[in-house]
């Protein structure tokens, strides 16, 4: 795009701290192609950062299941309201979701209510989770800029106008600098590196954590010489892992901001399922995905589930997105050596198991290369750079033709 553009006001909303990365990534870039692109709405800090002018961090109501949600009507329902009085008022020239269905599909409908143009980048995964939600997608969704390959076509054949663009990780994980100093200091250590990632969400934090210590702890009586350090997505939930490793009796380090690093030195890694599943899958780490819930959540998520894994990497390698045999990963089963990252949603109490993977990948060089090889060709399949620039020339190009 030239500078003699005409101005765009793009509305974002992001409401997790994945779609604050992207989003800010998308903002920088649509900058790059017209710097006359002005970027306001709901987001975090790496929005802001980008030149994103926030009417409110909404990163910080970021949480899961049906009981925390309604403990925070009130405040998403304040928010919807000002979306709606800048939309009849301000009237921007676009809206630009990213995931957070909850919330967004309110903000979307605000929107179309005004006329304004819909985009909904890194689309929820309404097709392993709720496919009724499609006909929300196609009624209040004019453009879906598809994150993973099959959504496009998929999302098609429900009538949505969908494009596949990339997943923007991709553009992150390159984006990365790791410090040289860090990994020296780490590298001096004696034994292998465990990293364990306990998530995003402060949640997540507090319901997966002492499983993955508790799993570190069966590792340790193996593997007596394996180190751990946890990787923390931000302060306050640094602390809430400290109080957890203190009350165990472990001795892990736990880091701030030291996640790219964390994964790169490490051996193997236990993680909440997430995004960083693709950060995983890029520096090609054998892992064990944990995703701990609730006992009402987990009876939730077994009647609504479409899909039998929950990874990106595994739907990602996985020959059939919708199978007949829906029943969760177990390593009893048949060809569960072909699951990349061995998955464990749960309520109750999984450390065994994860124990297991990781203390086979410790103790057999040979099955760990394996693994390595398996996320390496995957990798170089579907990990493809560009999803940010995509993204941001389909806008312009709609917004201004």
């Amino acid at each position: 795009m030239t500078s003699g553009a005409r101005p765009l006001t793009i509305f974002f909303s992001a409401g997790e701290p994945s779609g604050d990365l992207h989003g800010a990534n998308l903002i920088r870039q649509l900058r790059r192609n017209c710097p006359q692109v002005q970027a306001v709405g709901y987001g975090g800090p790496l929005m802001e950062a980008a030149g994103g002018r926030l009417h409110s961090d909404l990163t910080e109501l970021a949480v899961v299941g049906f009981v925390p949600v309604l403990s925070m009507l009130h405040k998403f329902r304040r928010l919807i309201g000002r979306a709606d009085e800048y939309f009849r008022r301000q009237r921007p020239d676009a809206v630009v979701l990213i995931d957070f269905p909850g919330f967004n599909w309110w903000i979307a409908r605000r929107a179309k209510a005004q006329g304004i143009a819909v985009f909904y980048y890194v689309p929820p995964q309404i097709w392993a989770w709720a496919q009724w939600r499609v006909k929300k997608m196609r009624r209040l969704v004019d453009h879906v800029l598809c994150a993973l390959p099959f959504e496009e076509a998929w999302l098609k054949e429900q009538g949505c106008n969908a494009t596949f663009v990339g997943h923007p990780f991709f553009d992150e994980v390159r984006r990365q600098e790791l410090d040289p100093a860090f990994l020296e200091e780490y590298r001096r250590r004696a034994g292998p590196l465990v990293t364990i990632l306990p998530g995003s969400r402060t949640q997540e934090v507090k319901m997966n954590v002492r499983t993955f210590l508790r799993a570190a702890a069966q590792v340790r009586r193996r593997v007596p010489e394996t180190r751990f350090a946890i990787a923390s997505f931000k302060a306050s939930q640094a602390e809430l892992a400290r109080q957890a490793v203190a009350s165990s009796g472990l001795e892990i380090e736990v880091h701030v901001g030291r996640t790219p690093e964390l994964i790169h030195l490490a051996e193997v890694c236990m993680a909440v399922s997430g995004s960083v599943s693709l950060e995983l899958l890029y520096q090609a780490k054998p892992t064990v995905i944990l995703y701990r819930v609730s006992p009402l959540n987990y009876f939730l998520q077994g009647l609504f589930r479409k899909v039998k894994y929950i990874t990106l990497v595994n739907l990602l390698n996985a020959d059939e997105l919708f199978p007949r045999d829906l029943r969760p990963f177990d390593p009893r089963q048949k060809d569960a050596d072909r699951v990349l990252f061995p998955e464990y949603v749960t309520c109750t109490d999984r450390s065994p198991q994860i124990a297991a993977h990781l203390i086979g990948w410790l103790t057999d060089a040979g099955a760990r290369r394996e693994r390595v090889e398996a996320l390496a060709q995957l990798r170089d399949k579907v990990g493809h750079a560009g999803a940010s620039s995509r993204a941001a020339e389909y806008i312009l190009k709609t917004l201004l033709s």
